[in-house]
């Protein structure tokens, strides 16, 4: 956590977890050869905790570290991977200044009593293989004998692999290597969808089972909160924000760091201090709820109405969602395409399925999701297909128990 002294707006906030960082680290040094993959939800701070907290402890213990996100380029992560290495082994072998040039040079010619020189030319990188697999190879063993010491290479999104077609292939690869480099490297994945994520590593069968140690990346807890209400006590002498109330609203978004820091800013904008109504007020934003409208939009026809079934708590695949889904016309619905339609879904980060049963991911989104199909009031839904907008009824959600 930041000194109080350096923090000046709510932007300054951080929180840093180097015990956590130090446990991980010392989870890897036991069984070098197993890499650590952490599961948690999209924007709970997992690339917050891999750069400003796991890196730097990993460079305290003499680590070289290397972070990819996969989905810097999802058709062909180990081009993403490839390239976060290739830039790595440039910072240490390529010089950026006129004298580091000079430096390592091979001096060809020297005149007599060094009055004159004549150098080489600059030193380059000698020549990778083509192919990502064997570059991959390549570029671990360089970069570790280049900085003489073990690389920690920090793979976010890995579960991007699972909607390859070749991703068994690529996964087999990831092993292969770091099973044959294990003394110059470790391996830290992180996940955002639970069931791919234990799909790819915990698979029997699989090309990593057994590989990968699976684990849950913790949430920030109540010094978070704390941070924020302390904070708000300093702009606003004599107003307190209630810590209960931050903790229920910040589970209810779905522990999002800066989706909380967000909705705390509005409130010292205005110097409010309920949390739940300025959350409500957040939601019905015309901002908030256009870009819901807008992701709304972007969907297939058939893929809105197997999430607004979802939302109603409906089994997607069940016969009364058939019927109803058959009853909506041009739409066509069989088991296999609503099987696409859901994994349409799950790919968009949309839909997840932790525990068997499909939910909608941003808990927020499914709120309003909710609004929509109450029949009570028409809600016009943007038709997905040209600039059409279609007035539909929605029945009434069950309600959930």
């Amino acid at each position: 956590m930041k000194d109080n002294a350096t923090v000046k707006t709510f932007d300054d906030l951080e929180i840093h977890r180097p015990e956590l960082a130090r446990g991980y680290l010392q989870l890897l040094n036991a069984q070098p050869h197993r890499p650590i993959a952490l599961f948690a939800p999209r924007r709970v701070g997992k690339t917050f905790f891999l750069e400003h907290d796991l890196s730097p402890a990993a460079h305290a213990e003499g680590f070289i570290t290397v972070y990819a996100d996969l989905w810097l380029h999802k058709t062909a992560p180990l081009d993403a991977i490839n390239h976060a290495l290739e830039e790595a082994l440039d910072e240490l072998t390529v010089p950026t200044t006129t004298v580091g040039k000079i430096a390592k040079t091979p001096v060809r010619k020297l005149g007599g009593l060094g009055a004159s020189l004549e150098f080489g030319e600059e030193p380059k990188p000698r020549q990778l293989p083509a192919q990502p697999e064997l570059r991959l190879d390549s570029l671990v063993g360089r970069l570790a004998t280049a900085a003489g010491r073990r690389v920690l290479l920090m793979l976010d999104e890995i579960q991007a692999l699972s909607a390859l077609p070749n991703g068994d292939s690529i996964v087999a690869t990831l092993r292969a290597v770091l099973q044959k480099r294990k003394k110059q490297v470790s391996a830290v994945f992180t996940g955002s969808s639970q069931e791919e994520l234990a799909a790819l590593v915990a698979a029997a069968g699989g090309p990593m089972y057994q590989f990968a140690q699976l684990l849950d990346f913790p949430v920030l807890d109540d010094e978070y909160l704390r941070l924020l209400a302390n904070h708000f006590a300093r702009v606003h002498r004599g107003k307190h924000l209630d810590i209960a109330d931050l903790g229920r609203v910040f589970e209810k978004i779905g522990y999002k760091p800066a989706l909380l820091k967000d909705l705390v800013k509005s409130m010292s904008a205005e110097g409010v201090t309920d949390v739940d109504f300025s959350l409500q007020r957040m939601m019905k934003d015309d901002r908030q709820v256009a870009g819901w409208r807008g992701l709304l939009a972007g969907l297939q026809p058939l893929d809105r109405e197997v999430l607004l079934q979802v939302v109603q708590g409906n089994a997607p695949l069940g016969q009364d969602t058939l019927r109803v889904l058959r009853n909506i016309a041009s739409l066509k619905p069989t088991i296999a395409r609503v099987r696409k339609a859901l994994d349409n879904l799950k790919r968009a980060g949309i839909l997840a399925k932790p525990g068997g049963s499909y939910i909608v991911e941003d808990r927020l989104f499914a709120e309003y999701l909710a609004t929509i199909t109450d029949s009570a009031v028409p809600d016009p839904i943007p038709n997905a297909v040209g600039n059409r907008v279609v007035v539909e009824y929605r029945q009434k959600p069950r309600a959930r128990k």
